[in-house]
């Protein structure tokens, strides 16, 4: 489960909250509106539970986005599920 990010829209920061029902390598990513990859928030093994991250709005070189529309993904195992921010 990929709950909505708060807060919505983010100003500095946004905390995402995902959980598992069962143990998964999980990738969760932000992407542009054109489809790229800004920046990857995490890529290992979790066991089943819940758990939070915090994107502080830079990208995977440090740099801070520009306001807009970004996406959430979040890969478990072979499903993907997003949201829109």
């Amino acid at each position: 489960t990929l709950n909505q990010n708060f807060p919505n829209p983010f100003n500095h920061s946004t905390l995402i909250e995902y959980s598992l029902n069962r143990p998964a390598v999980v990738e969760l990513s932000i992407f542009n509106i054109y489809g790229q990859k800004v920046m990857q928030l995490v890529n290992r093994y979790h066991n089943l539970g819940k758990y939070k991250i915090r994107w502080d709005g830079v990208d995977s070189k440090n740099r801070t986005v520009p306001s807009g529309i970004y996406f959430c993904y979040l890969k478990i195992n072979d499903l993907t599920v997003s949201w829109k921010n």
